[in-house]
């Protein structure tokens, strides 16, 4: 396990050191696209953060490759390295190339599929479906290849599909890997199957890469992983996936399980060619589904981009920026961690049932816009001071000047709504309570007739101006 730790820290370490130079390079190169419609963030902001990650998968494969234990992971079967490289490589020029000059939809489409190509032919395929009782079922090389490829390319635009919002993607992700490290670190350690070291390895690097640009990427981002970072996530998680897909014998882990019952639990993540992944993507899946759908019905095309997705809605709901990230990593650590604790025990079936069932529960309260839990002051003291309520960050100067002279925030916020950063919502909510304070304050004087009437409907109208570029 240290070997590991070692491995992930140093990924992690390498990948967060490079984001500063890489940032300053995307800015130079004009990497910086202009905001769209659709958009949430509001200013523009800095892409290729992939490259950054790419550095630090490459400084992890190194310092795994020096490592004994390790390092049998290159001598004994070096096709999956091999193949790894060679899929991330193509898959990274062609995000390199879309955050730079933008490539057609089309042409994505088959580099994603020419790099997944490249990638099964050297190995990394799905070459059978574990069966217990049964044993594994082998799939011709045609079909192992077809499925194989098109698994790749589901996951791969299913990642890029979530960065939607800041840090949405990379936090999903490294959920994801966080599930399957685990998961098949008990494979090789516990049932000492040396078929699920590969994938224990890909997990690891996946994971210090996420960590490593995460805090770079948290909201308000000051980098994008851009699809040179979301392409290459979905890839490496594929990987990770089917590199333990179809190589491990059911009846073995039979006969170190002791029943039939427990190795189909062990099982469960590996029954069916990347559950897990696939399981922790289910929700922005279906979203994608819905899209083409609804783009479909409506006669447009299924690529054409809308502001109707789920992280979207989430905001319009009335859930913030942060807030929304965190109620889509509730829902990937419900799916991933529940795949494996199911795995990991067959007689507590019950209370990993109830488990999942008191975090849906409050996931769904999350949900209710109206719901504002307050955090106790123990916890608030550690809070960075931008995201305390009541703090005196950027928006809490804007809200207390909404109370005493709505008339002047308006007209400031109307000549440079960037500056101010405060939205017509946000406005509501900040005059939501407000009350007509007593005749003898010094604040009374100041709500005049023509403030109030800003209060009630122009100043709201006044303060919601560009809202078609807040979102990305």
């Amino acid at each position: 396990m240290r070997e590991y730790l070692l491995v992930l820290f140093c990924t992690a370490a390498v990948t967060y050191l490079l984001v500063g130079p890489v940032r300053k390079f995307a800015i130079i190169a004009g990497a910086m696209p202009a905001v769209r419609a659709r958009d949430v963030h509001r200013e523009p902001t800095p892409r290729l953060g992939g490259i950054a990650m790419f550095g630090g998968l490459c400084a992890g494969l190194l310092v795994a490759y020096h490592l004994t234990n390790l390092g049998k992971v290159f001598s004994d079967d070096p096709s999956d390295i091999r193949a790894l490289l060679s899929g991330v490589g193509i898959m990274w020029v062609l995000g390199v190339l879309d955050d730079k000059w933008g490539v057609d939809a089309l042409v994505k489409l088959g580099g994603q599929m020419i790099a997944a190509g490249v990638m099964v032919y050297q190995g990394i395929t799905v070459i059978s479906i574990p069966v217990p009782g049964v044993g594994p079922v082998a799939l011709s090389p045609t079909l192992g290849m077809i499925i194989s490829v098109a698994l790749v390319v589901v996951m791969v635009n299913a990642v890029n599909f979530i960065d939607g919002l800041d840090g949405l993607a990379g936090g999903m992700v490294c959920i994801a890997g966080m599930a399957f490290f685990l998961y098949s670190y008990r494979l090789w350690y516990g049932y000492s199957i040396s078929e699920a070291a590969p994938a224990v390895l890909f997990s690891a690097l996946l994971i210090g890469m996420c960590l490593g640009f995460l805090p770079h990427n948290l909201h308000p981002a000051r980098i994008f992983m851009g699809d040179s970072g979301s392409m290459m996530l979905g890839l490496m998680l594929a990987v990770a996936a089917i590199s333990v897909t179809g190589r491990v014998d059911p009846d073995l882990i039979t006969a170190q399980a002791g029943s039939q019952t427990a190795t189909t639990h062990i099982l469960v993540p590996i029954y069916i060619p990347l559950l897990l992944p696939l399981a922790v993507v289910a929700l922005p899946l279906a979203d994608l589904l819905l899209a083409v759908v609804r783009r479909t019905w409506a006669g447009r095309s299924p690529f054409a981009a809308d502001k109707q997705h789920l992280h979207h809605r989430l905001l319009e709901i009335g859930h913030s920026h942060s807030r929304a990230v965190l109620i889509m990593y509730f829902w990937a650590a419900l799916i991933a961690f529940g795949t494996v604790a199911f795995s990991v025990t067959n007689t507590g079936r019950t209370v990993v049932l109830a488990c999942a069932g008191f975090c849906l529960i409050g996931i769904v309260v999350l949900l209710l816009p109206w719901f504002r839990p307050k955090a106790p002051a123990a916890v608030q003291a550690i809070v960075p001071p931008r995201y305390r309520r009541g703090s005196s960050g950027r928006r809490r100067p804007v809200q207390a000047e909404v109370r005493t002279a709505p008339a002047r925030a308006a007209e400031a916020l109307a000549a440079d709504p960037q500056t101010t950063e405060l939205r017509t919502v946000e406005l509501r909510a900040a005059t939501r309570g407000l009350r007509e304070p007593a005749p003898a304050e010094p604040a009374a004087a100041e709500l005049s007739a023509a403030d109030r009437e800003i209060l009630r409907g122009g100043g709201a109208t006044a303060l919601g101006g560009g809202r078609s570029g807040e979102r990305h």
